[in-house]
């Protein structure tokens, strides 16, 4: 294994170094400076853009407010007028916000031995840390003061950590299993856009006895087919994460019994009558470990689910694809491609059903992407071989 990244700067005229902690994989800052209370926003939002981080050594509440003067000062900036053509504004619009992340993750927190925040008024992080990070060894020793640094972490990450730890133990209601809630762990995408989980639930089932649930992420698929009375469900990931959260998930809404959850990439051994998968829905290349959920680079995970698929049914089973149009109004990727897609691997389409997203973003006109998200429709196509 490869040893975790270190950041290193100088303070009180002593040279030192912490481990750097990054869930978007940003590497560790070249050049750190120590600052507190009497920081200025003004100074501090200087230096985030020259590519300096500043170590926070003061009030922890000042510094959530430093960081939302830093946000004030990015976006009263004049944005660029998007290019007419939907991929290049697509294109555009990721690399402002990707410089927006940057300039905002050059706030940077400590952590102690056993993830705590040694500041003034800090809220006690430990367990949303131990979430993300795994928890401190048994014999980490408590290191009260104000230098007793052994991680540090972008303030910005530390406040999505402490929000994926709340919403995880609120958990997301789902209409489809009844009003019983889906509780994502961090890291693994949650099922707050409910329509495509209401697609799975409406579509006639081919078979009761066996389904594949591919890429299952939080196991809200696989719970939602088991609730209708599937007798065995197979669902699978890849991430370490994904497995632990479908598992907890599953057993907590009681179809355990039911679900089985194995680590694969894509499908189980054997086939079954029904396969379902829901992948990334944008053909674009993650910047961050954390967009795999969303940017699928190359259609890999969609055109491996249906080049695979044919040989993992078993006669007059279907394949249920649960896709966005989103990447056909951003231009990345035309219907034609996709239903080529289909011929090429075997596939022919029995039904197709649809729905137009429910989410805020669709109706934000203020939104670069607005028209584009206005006209997204997430279908279930069902798919059956043709040999």
């Amino acid at each position: 294994m490869n040893a975790p990244p270190v950041v290193e700067w100088t303070e009180a005229d002593e040279a030192r170094s912490a481990r750097w902690r990054s869930e978007n994989g940003a590497p560790p800052p070249r050049r750190i400076m120590i600052a507190d209370d009497r920081m200025k926003a003004d100074a501090a939002y200087k230096l985030a853009c020259e590519g300096t981080a500043l170590l926070w050594r003061g009030d922890f509440h000042n510094a959530r407010q430093l960081l939302t003067a830093l946000t004030r000062r990015i976006d009263r900036r004049p944005r660029k007028t998007l290019p007419d053509d939907p991929a290049q504004a697509f294109h555009q619009h990721r690399a402002a916000q990707n410089q927006r992340a940057r300039i905002l993750g050059m706030l940077l927190i400590p952590l102690d031995a056993t993830h705590a925040v040694p500041l003034h008024r800090a809220p006690d992080v430990r367990a949303a840390c131990a979430q993300a990070y795994g928890p401190p060894p048994a014999d980490a020793p408590a290191q009260p003061g104000p230098h007793r640094t052994a991680s540090v972490v972008s303030l910005r990450e530390l406040l999505g950590l402490i929000g994926a730890y709340e919403w995880r133990k609120k958990g997301v209601e789902i209409p489809a299993l009844g009003g019983d809630r889906i509780h994502p762990h961090y890291g693994v995408f949650s099922p707050a856009r409910g329509e495509y989980v209401d697609l799975v639930a409406a579509a006639p089932l081919p078979a009761q006895d066996l389904a594949f649930d591919i890429g299952t992420g939080t196991g809200v698929l696989a719970s939602v087919l088991a609730r209708r009375g599937v007798r065995r469900v197979v669902a699978t990931d890849q991430d370490p994460r994904a497995l632990a959260c479908a598992r907890e998930n599953t057993e907590r809404l009681g179809v355990a019994g039911q679900v089985t959850v194995v680590e694969a990439d894509l499908f189980p051994e054997g086939r079954a009558p029904l396969v379902v998968c829901n992948p990334p829905w944008v053909p674009a290349k993650p910047t961050t470990p954390i967009e795999y959920a969303v940017y699928d680079p190359g259609s890999r995970m969609l055109r491996g689910f249906l080049n695979g698929l044919a040989e993992h049914l078993t006669p007059g089973g279907e394949g249920w694809l649960i896709l966005s149009d989103l990447a056909e109004h951003l231009g990345l990727r035309p219907r034609s491609e996709l239903t080529a897609a289909f011929a090429s691997a075997g596939l022919e389409v029995v039904d197709r059903l649809d729905v137009t997203p429910r989410h805020p973003r669709a109706r934000d006109t203020s939104d670069p992407l607005h028209v584009a998200r206005a006209a997204e429709v997430t279908s279930l196509w069902r798919l059956t071989a043709t040999h």
